[in-house]
């Protein structure tokens, strides 16, 4: 086991993750120290100076050139600690990923700029950066403005001088004038650049505000901004321990929720009262009637009929906890009053629930795309250094040489080898299940049933006609 430990190769981010930390560690706080102790220094001098007479000038100005040269070989020993700090990042972010050819001669997204600029503004409207996400919005649409837009015709340029007679500040008129016409057009968040605290309440107000409409899922961005705005609200109520803005939301959509067998609005409703049990000293509520055990049983009362149906088992040992309450520790029922993780828990899955009601998976394509990249593509690389050295092809156009080493959350289609052509079943080619309950690709049934409509299934006595065969899903 010691030899097979030795022979694990190390991940290159290792040495980059210690220079991450090496450089988070080399701050500027110790350089602003020094500045302000040279600050202190010389204000002091200008003081005694100004008020003492010309010997004592004399002695203080000599007496202030030793410490200010210590000072400064200090701030000149901290700025190159954390230069030195910056610079071996870089080298270790070199090493980890150094520059390589893409496996590929041609770049299959380089016309799908489009399609890459929605999947980033998504991912920023997911994170909750709205802001950004308003920002990326307007200038794509800039840009397609300008690309429609014929230059001007050099014939009919007007000829603007500055100052000096020449037009040297053509470039930079042009770029005002055109912030101007934007603003005289009614384009709200093109504001004029010499105007910044127009542009701070553009950033500050994080909206999408007045941009052209883009649709994500058969929302408007405006309308999926305000649906991530309350998700990353409640979020955030969540991790400061209140519940009730989420069971408010979860009770809400509480058909939707049902509909898709979600449990999220019991799961809440569970939280609250372990939390209203543990009384004040844990959860820093007030001590009155509906705090404590008596606020958790009274709690209990108003929210947990409509559970019965479903929940019931879990609701009497709710209730059958509280007997135990004085020694809840050894009791049978400990682990339900173990909430050290309940509330990530329970955030990751109001998370899940409401980009699902949105129609969006729990997380980002954008992030799931780029790690599952990032994870096939070394492998990718090396198979296509190798297959050059050797001037050799892979003939399958359908599939690669190699399995991409995905974990099991990326891996979101399920896989059919059919047992007859020993083929993975495609959209084009799907599994069909026969009268008997045997599956066989499309391809392999019909060539089964090549000479007619009749066919024999290959694993058992059963026949059948083609139209009997069904399209599975799995």
């Amino acid at each position: 086991m010691a030899g097979e430990e030795e022979e694990m190769p190390q991940s290159p981010f290792g040495p980059l993750l210690a220079e991450v930390a090496r450089m988070r560690r080399g701050n500027l706080n110790a350089a602003i120290q020094d500045v302000d102790s040279i600050i202190d220094l010389l204000t002091a001098a200008r003081d005694q100076v100004a008020g003492d007479g010309d010997a004592h000038k004399i002695i203080a100005m000599t007496t202030l050139q030793n410490p200010v040269k210590g000072r400064l070989e200090a701030l000149t020993n901290n700025l190159k600690n954390v230069t030195k700090a910056q610079k071996n990042f870089g080298k270790a972010l070199d090493r980890a990923l150094p520059l390589r050819e893409l496996p590929m001669e041609t770049d299959a997204m380089a016309d799908q700029a489009a399609l890459i600029n929605r999947a980033i503004t998504m991912h920023l409207l997911r994170e909750g950066e709205f802001s950004v996400a308003a920002t990326l919005m307007r200038e794509e649409q800039e840009q397609r403005e300008r690309k429609k837009m014929p230059a001007p015709s050099a014939s009919h340029r007007p000829s603007r001088t500055d100052g000096d007679g020449d037009d040297e500040m053509d470039r930079y008129d042009e770029d005002e004038g055109d912030d101007d016409n934007k603003a005289n057009n009614g384009d709200a968040d093109a504001d004029d650049d010499d105007d910044d605290d127009d542009d701070d309440d553009d950033e500050d107000a994080g909206a999408a505000v007045n941009q052209p409409d883009q649709y994500f899922g058969g929302l408007r961005s405006e309308d999926l901004q305000d649906k991530f705005s309350e998700m990353y609200h409640i979020l955030a109520q969540l991790q400061e321990h209140n519940l009730v803005p989420a069971i408010e939301w979860a009770r809400s959509n509480n058909h939707e929720l049902q509909a898709k067998g979600s449990n999220l609005e019991f799961e809440l409703c569970k939280l609250q009262f372990v939390w209203l049990f543990k009384g004040p000293t844990i959860n820093g509520l007030p001590d009155d009637e509906n705090n404590g055990q008596l606020g958790a049983l009274t709690y209990a009362r108003h929210n947990f009929s409509r559970f019965q149906a479903r929940h019931v088992q879990e609701i009497q040992q709710l209730s059958c906890a509280m007997v135990y309450a004085s020694n809840l520790d050894d009791s049978p029922y400990r682990h339900i009053f173990q909430i050290a993780s309940a509330f990530d828990e329970v955030s990751t899955s109001f998370t899940r629930d409401f980009c699902s009601l949105l129609g969006l998976s729990a997380e980002s394509p954008l992030y799931v795309a780029v790690t599952a990249g990032a994870i096939a593509l070394p492998r990718l690389i090396k198979y296509t250094t190798y297959m050059k050295e050797k001037k050799t092809e892979w003939t399958t156009e359908n599939e690669l040489a190699f399995e991409t080493p995905l974990p099991a959350s990326m891996i979101y289609h399920p896989i059919f080898v059919c047992p007859v052509s020993k083929e993975q079943t495609t959209e084009q080619n799907p599994p069909m299940m026969l009268p008997c309950g045997h599956v066989l690709c499309c391809e392999s049934l019909h060539n089964i049933a090549a000479k007619g409509a009749r066919y024999k299934c290959p694993y058992c006595p059963t026949e059948g006609h083609l139209r009997d065969a069904i399209k599975i899903t799995l």
